[in-house]
């Protein structure tokens, strides 16, 4: 190994160790059995869930929503446990019969859109026993029936051409379900209480990050490896 600039090369050389020591020790589960990057990401889940939490303002959209009708034909086939999925649309006041083979559901958008999202709510909560309770199934198995139903709802809306309304189940699928189900299990955090944390968070990145360059920066220089400018040709 040539070395032409001893002093660079170590600097860079005890700049690296260093890093890859941290690295190691942020690798262990040190942070109450997690390691940094499990920790961190837990942290910055935490943080998202509190700031997604938009059920109750969607929940009274729904209610402007009641007294609207909606009738549509679903594939058996395509649904997703279909004798869950009729205990859900039932309990939402919706009618649900068979058609040639198919799900016929008739029901009202506001009742089975607020149906849906107290479902919701209660797993962003936490508490799916009071779901398992009410419909003799997982949590996140009624979440994902409810989100097979309200997409088919979007997309017959969308072709009523019913703008308002296709947007409003879009919202509650979005914002409603898909929150709901992933963010089960989650602590909820705000970010203002974590302040502290955050901005440590986002300072070592940067100073890490800066470190590990610098190192390489030291280590090329020490094998002689330097940028330098070009001569300018002229014309």
């Amino acid at each position: 190994m040539l070395i032409l600039d001893k002093k660079h090369f170590i600097i860079g050389f005890i700049m690296l160790i260093v890093f890859v020591i941290i690295l190691i020790i942020m690798s262990t589960p040190v942070f109450k059995g997690k390691n940094a990057f499990q920790a961190a990401d837990n942290l910055f889940n935490s943080i998202a869930k509190a700031s997604s939490y938009k059920m109750p303002q969607l929940e009274k959209q729904a209610h402007g929503f009641k007294g609207t009708a909606v009738n549509w034909a679903m594939d058996r086939e395509s649904i997703f446990l279909p004798d869950l999925t009729k205990r859900l649309l039932v309990t939402a006041g919706a009618q649900v019969s068979l058609d040639e083979g198919n799900f016929r559901v008739k029901g009202d958008l506001g009742k089975i859109t607020a149906a849906a999202l107290k479902d919701a709510e209660i797993m962003y909560f936490d508490r799916e026993k009071d779901i398992s309770i009410k419909y003799s199934a997982p949590g996140k198995k009624v979440l994902f029936s409810w989100w097979r139903v309200l997409k088919q709802v979007k997309e017959i809306l969308k072709r009523q051409k019913k703008v308002k309304e296709a947007s409003f189940v879009d919202d509650v699928v979005k914002k409603g379900i898909e929150v709901g189900y992933n963010f089960y299990g989650i602590a909820s955090e705000k970010a203002s209480k974590k302040a502290g944390t955050l901005a440590f968070s986002l300072v070592f990145y940067v100073f890490y990050t800066v470190w590990w360059g610098f190192s390489i920066f030291f280590l090329f220089e020490g094998f002689g490896l330097v940028m330098e400018a070009g001569e300018k040709e002229e014309i």
